[in-house]
């Protein structure tokens, strides 16, 4: 399909306007603080935008569907969790973090544990982002391979340099800015393609669920009690705990709850931004069977090698009327800038802060500050570009995506429930259970056991931290008495 003008222009000028208009902000970073936390003063609503579109990145955008396309609705599991995280987010977690005075997620680690506990839990964030980031531009890349013929190595490479420039040079209040931007945008992308598909579905919304339902295609799974297997609860359970990370501890949310101003405004944007993504991701999910029943019922219409995450930008390209080629791209970017921009801002917060801050023997100028932070931001950029072109060999991005976070969170989440929870708990314990749930975690990952499947890593490497630095807290306090 040869794209018409006016796709070009959608796109060129939301691609080219979000760059302008993040870079824009340059002079209202005066210091470190305006870069990281926006001088804590903006609304609940826009920052609610920017947890929401930085939460659906292009990953949800294309993956979900490619994933409901090629199985079922399983992977919707995950979302179901959302509402009982982001509850206890609310709750407790967002008046918790606004009564820090630092930036950082985990600087209360370090007060709880000792400097070991900030720098692991500061780590293990970073390396959860830059795959998080690569894994981003790669399917950012998938639909403008197919819609100019582009290499998929330069995309990623030129679609990075974009991102990094705006992120770098806008700091936090930009992209909480653009996020709220994007995430309207693809909303209204996502909406547009289903009310298209349907339309032009042979047989319409009844032929759809008839054939949906003949190939199980809305099914959330297997209800049984394996733990081998991808089943309802298997899910569920990793997206509980993954959730609880991502609202509860996440470097990401927790810099965007500082940004706020006050504390009301900030659980709202927890609330609001969490639970919008339930219906999104449901309706990425219904795109993406859809798309299984459209060409099921037109097959001469998709060539044999698309397949999988490939599936949707290719019906993007081939699919839609004039115009709506250009704005579905649009969103699809939008989707992946916003994630993107967001890992990249704070994880150059966490470098300053969890890094140089404690480790360095004198304080900073601001210039320096910002120094440091612009400098961090463009080395991620490059890192994640680096596993986005390492990407291009795996054979889902959603599959590969959560095996990563699952890896790379370290079951930092253990160690953070340690510390709120368990107020009285020694750093030597905490640092025991750690490297107890660290083991665990390794032998998960790396060896070929088939007893737990690689959803559970997070879950049960969490619970090993929690409870072995329990135990021995109360192994110690019962010695103590005794002597």
């Amino acid at each position: 399909m040869q794209l018409t003008v006016i796709d070009i222009v959608i796109f060129l000028v939301f691609t080219l306007g979000t760059v302008l208009f993040g870079s824009s902000f340059l002079r209202k970073n005066k210091t470190a603080g305006d870069f990281m936390t926006a001088g804590k003063g903006m609304s609940g609503f826009v920052v609610g935008m920017s947890i929401f579109a930085t939460y659906v990145s292009s990953i949800s955008f294309l993956a979900l569907p490619g994933n409901a396309y090629t199985g079922n609705w399983n992977s919707f599991v995950f979302s179901l969790s959302i509402p009982v995280a982001i509850f206890f987010a609310a709750r407790y977690f967002v008046p918790f973090y606004r009564s820090i005075n630092s930036p950082s997620a985990y600087s209360f680690l370090e007060e709880r544990f000792g400097k070991w506990a900030r720098l692991y839990a500061s780590s293990c964030y970073l390396l959860t982002q830059i795959a998080r980031i690569g894994s981003v531009l790669f399917l950012l890349a998938l639909p403008l391979n197919a819609m100019l013929g582009w290499s998929i190595p330069l995309i990623i490479i030129l679609t990075g340099v974009c991102v990094v420039l705006y992120a770098a040079l806008g700091g936090i209040k930009a992209i909480v800015y653009t996020d709220a931007i994007q995430g309207l945008i693809l909303i209204a992308g996502a909406l547009a393609c289903l009310v298209i598909l349907m339309v032009s579905m042979p047989g319409g919304g009844d032929e759809l669920l008839r054939i949906g339902m003949e190939y199980d295609k809305f099914s959330l799974g297997s209800l049984g009690l394996t733990l081998n297997e991808p089943t309802f609860w298997v899910t569920l359970i990793y997206g509980l705990f993954i959730n609880l990370q991502n609202y509860g501890i996440d470097q990401n949310y927790v810099q965007r709850y500082k940004t706020a101003r006050n504390e009301k405004s900030a659980r709202f944007s927890a609330l609001f931004g969490g639970l919008l993504y339930v219906p999104v991701s449901l309706l990425f999910f219904f795109i993406g069977t859809a798309l299984f029943v459209y060409y099921k019922t037109q097959p001469g219409l998709l060539p044999e090698t698309v397949t999988g995450d490939q599936v949707f930008p290719y019906f993007i390209v081939n699919g839609l009327p004039a115009g709506f080629t250009g704005l579905l791209i649009a969103a699809i970017f939008a989707a992946g800038m916003s994630t993107v921009s967001t890992s990249i801002n704070s994880s150059a917060t966490v470098v300053l802060t969890d890094f140089f801050n404690v480790t360095s023997h004198s304080e900073a100028d601001e210039k320096r500050k910002m120094n440091i932070l612009h400098a961090t931001s463009v080395i991620l950029g490059a890192l994640g570009v680096g596993v986005g072109l390492a990407m291009m060999s795996v054979k889902s991005a959603l599959d590969a995506w959560w095996s990563m976070a699952a890896i790379f969170s370290g079951g930092m989440l253990g160690l953070f429930f340690l510390g709120y929870i368990a107020r009285g708990i020694k750093g030597s314990y905490a640092f025991v259970g750690v490297i107890c749930g660290v083991l665990l975690i390794a032998w998960m990952s790396l060896s070929k056991q088939t007893v737990f499947h690689n959803y559970l890593t997070i879950v049960l490497g969490t619970l090993v931290i929690f409870t072995v630095g329990m135990l021995l807290a109360i192994a110690g306090s019962r010695l103590k008495k005794g002597n």
